[in-house]
């Protein structure tokens, strides 16, 4: 039988595709613009930048080790209120942070608190209610079109967010992008609904308890290098998110320079999180990811190798930003894959998690590396080697189907 025309596919699914694809562009979007304010904080609060690199690196760990609970959370009461709530303490963190004048105060604001704001508004929240009502064969596709909404956002609002620097200074700046998070409370409407279970007749691997759909995930091998694999993605991340700009500008380029090269990185992952996600639909999910992380470890050898330049930093920029998030259809297309929908939220916010651990040591040790050495070299290298285990850990992943759990008992 052939698959569904896109007339076909009912009106309620376009519309929870292009809310989560817009929650997200507003989140991420903000979220990636934050290396813009490393330089003037750091100045302005007179911290180094391995503070403000512990900041970014609590926000990722926040963000990460908020993600099961609250994937579970919406995994059982639904997306939308979860979306909502966590939009408005977005707001509350940003505005929050211009008040602080010290790094304890960065660390519990634009860290701890817009981190936890974060883990409500992004992919493993929007992804779970999107990959309930998109078809199996659709679902990679559909994921890397809500990712793409990510990038989306960092093209942009990171260049708005640098005029915004210039014009309104680091306070004026953060508290229009506080204003601009209120936006999502709106857009949650269109992924809210309680998750229904599914009938017996349709059963998927976890279709049983999350106790259950927990253990049999835990118990698998392929599950735990889907973690280590992320690990790397959150890493890369991370650090590029957090310190090119300041790299770039250590080289004797522009503030702009950066800014235009996060953008990029935006624009070119339009394009990249789409293609990733619909080639996962057609081909290897693992073999797809393995050939990515590879990429990323060429694209930083080149670009440490060769001159340093505006030319050179823009380049950088479009080719990894073509490889900058394609890791979200596909590892949360191969958790739906083996493990079904119904716990997606909590079983991809689990190898989120690992992310987020990757993001908080790419972000900090940055800092860290350049305060004790007056250079990133080893943080690169490090990103390198990285990139090359990632690639090796995804190539024995089965990506077969889980079998099928046993169903939760009726209620007399």
């Amino acid at each position: 039988m052939s698959s569904p025309s896109p007339a076909a596919i009912p009106s309620r699914v376009w519309w929870t595709i292009a809310s989560a694809a817009l929650i997200v562009t507003v989140a991420m979007g903000v979220r990636q613009a934050f290396g813009l304010f490393l330089s003037p904080v750091s100045t302005d609060l007179e911290i180094g930048r391995q503070a403000f690199g512990l900041a970014i690196a609590l926000n990722n760990l926040m963000f990460g080790l908020a993600q099961p609970f609250i994937g579970a959370y919406a995994d059982k009461h639904g997306a939308g209120r979860v979306v909502a709530l966590s939009a408005v303490l977005y707001a509350v963190g940003l505005g929050l942070t211009t008040l602080i004048g010290d790094a304890v105060g960065l660390n519990l604001t634009l860290g701890a608190l817009v981190g936890l704001a974060l883990s409500g508004t992004t992919f493993v929240v929007v992804l779970g209610a999107v990959g309930r009502v998109v078809a199996p064969e659709r679902r990679s596709l559909a994921f890397g079109v809500v990712t793409a909404g990510g990038s989306l956002g960092q093209f942009l609002v990171v260049p708005a967010a640098s005029g915004l620097l210039d014009a309104l200074g680091w306070h004026g700046a953060m508290l229009m992008l506080a204003a601009f998070c209120v936006t999502m409370v709106g857009l949650a409407v269109g992924v809210a609904g309680k998750p229904q279970a599914p009938a017996p007749s349709t059963a998927t691997p976890a279709s049983g308890s999350l106790k259950d759909a927990l253990v049999q995930a835990a118990g698998s091998k392929s599950y735990w290098l889907l973690n280590a694999g992320f690990f790397v993605c959150g890493f890369h991340i991370a650090f590029v998110g957090t310190h090119l700009p300041a790299f770039l500008r250590d080289g004797g380029l522009d503030q702009n320079v950066g800014a235009w090269c996060l953008a990029l990185i935006g624009l070119f992952n339009i394009l990249g999180s789409w293609l990733w996600g619909a080639w996962g639909g057609k081909r290897s999910k693992k073999r797809l990811l393995s050939a990515l992380y590879f990429s990323r470890a060429v694209a930083v050898v080149i670009f440490i190798a060769a001159p340093l330049s505006v030319a050179s930093a823009l380049l950088f920029a479009a080719v990894f930003g073509f490889l900058w998030l394609g890791t979200v259809p596909l590892t949360s297309g191969l958790v739906a894959q083996i493990w079904g929908a119904r716990y997606l939220s909590t079983l991809y916010g689990i190898v989120f998690l690992s992310h987020q651990i990757g993001s908080f040591l790419g972000a900090w040790l940055g800092g860290l590396a350049f305060d004790a050495t007056g250079s990133y070299l080893s943080i690169w290298l490090a990103s390198i080697a990285l990139g090359l285990f990632a690639a090796a850990v995804h190539w024995p992943i089965d990506e077969r189907q889980a079998a099928p759990l046993p169903q939760p008992a009726a209620a007399e």
